[in-house]
């Protein structure tokens, strides 16, 4: 019988590096299923691969490398990725909430680490250091409502950079403080005198070379390898002059956070490698060192759990909510700065790491297993109760200040549909005609994605021909059309680069029917491309021509009016109600209503509009018994993460396929706030999402197993 332990752990280099790469690449799948997060989700992984979970790895030296390489990588990226320029403005309170949210951690967590966890004063003072940093893991969710601008923000960013900075400062004096002859007054001023020359010398030599470098040298590897020179530089002499070499690497970003631009190649050629690697590698490698065993043997792992978790939000609360008092702030953008300066992650772990290099007086290393252990788990609920608090938040100060969007928001109108099927092509491009506005008289654009297979010569010649049929039809109308054909391994990725080529608003793409290509609702690449733009998309199913309509049915979400495509797809549905000459019925809440109704009467006089009230989203089924197979329905849908965005939605594709079978159908994705993940990648965030839960999968499992036990024993007990 084959004895699989034989082959376990793996020592042999490539099998070793292959594993890494497969967790990886799986990682981000299985954890976006389970609702982790994405830093989380790796040391997971290692924590299952290492030596106290199924032993299937060795730590060699290649996570000794690529570990120091990611450690050093996740304080540059996070330097690199702060805004500067929100630390220069209101930078009196900055520096006040700086103080406050790195201070109070830092001291309440010293006084429990000594009192009641028993830790050494090194050791106490090196958790407060973590408990006093922070990483905005939750800043994605600011940036999708759209408040980067908001006051409480920008001091939260701003203050996450002095928190960061000073507890690195910290982290390195105890550093040197385990060195002999640290306890003499002399010491400690020589160490002082030492840092202040290293700041000073890097602050006068790095941007003079760079602004040299970057102005000769335009080569994109070369320019990477400089960055990186830059970075190992600045971490070396930090060892030097006894400072940690992730201050180095921290400090090293902040001098270069001017000189590369968030939106520039280099930034995302160094996000990208970091990503791709480094950082996954480091992550992985702090897990395999985890010994898990111990957190379920309870006892003080748990004790240490408990009390990490409330010192790590507790500080931050005491901290923000007493800034927001002082300042005169409201409650709900002091909760802003608690759910942004909450999260525990990237930085902690970069510590937690330093630490274990250190040893007490009587030879036992600093960081014990219940405090790795403890700070790992305590990662995990902090950037759980981060994300809660920031969505909280952001979604009330939305409503509360009751901001609609501008009229003119994304003003330009630019829609590139791409085609696939020649029977179906032309009614796309009829759908788009009808809802352009001819006042701006903007053309179209065509496009045409091929898979990178060997088909791939046939699919292009096909593609032509249904662009050159879909150029004809809109030419009939007056209206130019630009064409492309795409070779592209991804569909999604193809349209969304052709779609920034072309300077697109929209798109108008054909809903997923050919079920044989792909069983899921969304086919194989809808669900990755309105997850991956933030602008506008509408996806049609059109049984029938558009002229044989005779009434457009139109469920609206409640909230849908401070979203900043409200006015774009309104002005397109009234638009092609008028052009088809039909009636629109508007399903939604009267608050959402009484604005449609006053937008249509001052925009659209002549458009025949009914508005009817629709209280809940879970009314959206009822709605099928007034379509007909002439009228064609319109569901206006959210992201998620968004304002008008409610659970009810997640239910969308069964209800369709229960409900609306065989119906003509729309589905409209508006422009909604953020930055499309096309342009911006983090460390924090995984650039993959899962739209549905492995919770949500196992509870319609459960609900029909539930379901069909209760037919079943109703059918016993009638028999």
């Amino acid at each position: 019988m084959l004895n699989l332990g034989s082959y376990f752990p793996i020592t042999d280099p490539t099998l070793i590096f292959l594993v890494v790469l497969l967790i990886i690449l799986l990682a981000p799948i299985i954890m976006g299923k389970l609702r982790i997060p994405h830093i989380i989700g790796m040391v997971l992984a290692g924590v299952l691969v290492g030596k106290d979970g199924l032993n299937i790895l060795v730590r060699d030296d290649s996570f000794e490398l690529f570990g120091r390489v990611g450690l050093y990588y996740i304080m540059f990226l996070a330097a690199l990725e702060m805004n500067m320029e929100s630390v220069k403005r209101n930078s009196r309170r900055l520096a006040v909430f700086g103080l406050l949210t790195f201070s109070i951690p830092l001291v309440m967590t010293y006084i429990i680490g000594i009192s009641v966890l028993h830790y050494a004063s090194a050791a106490a003072l090196l958790l407060g250091c973590i408990m006093a940093s922070n990483t905005l893991v939750s800043y994605p969710i600011v940036s999708r409502y759209g408040l980067q601008k908001e006051q409480s923000v920008s001091l939260s960013v701003g203050a996450t950079m002095i928190a960061l900075t000073l507890a690195l400062i910290f982290v390195a004096a105890i550093v040197v403080g385990h060195t002999p002859g640290a306890g003499s007054l002399g010491f400690w001023l020589w160490f002082v005198m030492k840092i202040l020359l290293y700041c000073a010398l890097l602050i006068w030599l790095v941007p003079r070379l760079t602004r040299w470098f970057l102005r000769r040298y335009s080569d994109a590897i070369m320019q990477f390898i400089f960055v990186m020179v830059v970075l190992f530089l600045c971490a070396a002499l930090s060892d030097l002059v006894g400072l940690e070499g992730i201050f180095g690497a921290f400090f090293a970003g902040l001098i270069l956070n001017r000189y590369i631009p968030q939106t520039s190649p280099l930034m995302n050629r160094i996000e990208f490698i970091g990503n791709a690697l480094f950082i996954p590698y480091f992550l992985i490698g702090v897990g395999m060192l985890i010994n898990v065993r111990l957190i379920f043997s309870g006892g003080s792992v748990l004790w240490a759990v408990f009390w990490f978790v409330l010192i790590g939000t507790l500080g931050k609360a005491v901290a923000a909510y007493a800034a927001g008092l002082g300042f005169r702030m409201t409650l709900m953008g002091a909760n802003m700065m608690f759910g942004l300066t909450s999260a525990h992650a990237a930085g902690a772990i970069a510590m937690v790491m330093v630490g274990m290099k250190l040893t007490t007086p009587d030879g036992q290393p600093l960081v014990s297993d219940d405090m790795l252990n403890g700070i790992v788990i305590m990662i995990l609920f902090t950037c759980i109760i981060s994300s809660l608090v920031t969505e909280h938040a952001a979604r009330h100060i939305t409503l509360r200040n009751k901001e609609l969007p501008a009229e003119d928001y994304k003003v330009d109108e630019k829609i590139l549909i791409p085609v696939r099927y020649p029977e179906y092509a032309n009614r796309l491009v009829n759908l788009a005609l009808m809802m352009r506005d001819p006042k701006r008289n903007r053309g179209l654009v065509g496009l045409s994605v091929a898979y990178d297979d060997e088909h791939v010569r046939h699919n292009q010649e096909a593609g032509r021909k249904i662009l050159e049929q879909v150029t004809k039809f809109a030419a009939s109308t007056d209206v130019r059309m630009e064409t492309q054909v795409r070779v592209a391994a991804n569909i999604a990725n193809g349209i969304m680069h052709a779609f920034k080529e072309f300077q697109c608003s929209e798109i108008v793409i054909g809903m997923h029917t050919h079920f044989s290509s792909s069983t899921k609702f969304w086919g194989q690449f809808h669900q990755s491309l309105f997850n991956g733009l933030t602008y506008q998309i509408i996806m049609a199913r059109l049984m029938q021509p558009l002229s044989t309509l005779r009434r457009i049915v139109v469920c609206v979400p409640s909230r849908a009016e401070f979203e900043p495509g409200f006015y774009r797809w309104l002005s397109h549905l009234c638009r092609l109600a008028e052009n088809l000459d039909c009636r629109m019925e508007m399903h939604g809440r009267p608050d959402t209503l009484q604005l449609i109704r006053e937008y249509i009467s001052n925009n659209f006089p002549n458009a025949r509009v009914e508005l009817v009230d629709m209280e809940h989203w879970n009314q959206l089924p009822d709605l099928a018994a007034r379509i007909n197979d002439d009228h064609i329905f319109v569901i206006v849908t959210a992201r998620k993460g968004t304002v008008s965005y409610k659970t009810a939605m997640d239910r969308l594709p069964d209800e369709i396929t229960r409900f609306f079978s065989g119906k003509n159908l729309m589905i409209i994705f508006p422009d909604q706030f953020g930055v499309d993940k096309t342009d911006k990648m983090t460390f924090a965030q995984s650039q993959h999402t899962e739209d549905k839960s492995a919770y949500s999968a196992l509870g319609s499992w459960l609900h029909r197993k539930l379901r069909r036990f209760l037919v079943r024993n109703g059918r016993r007990h009638a028999s």
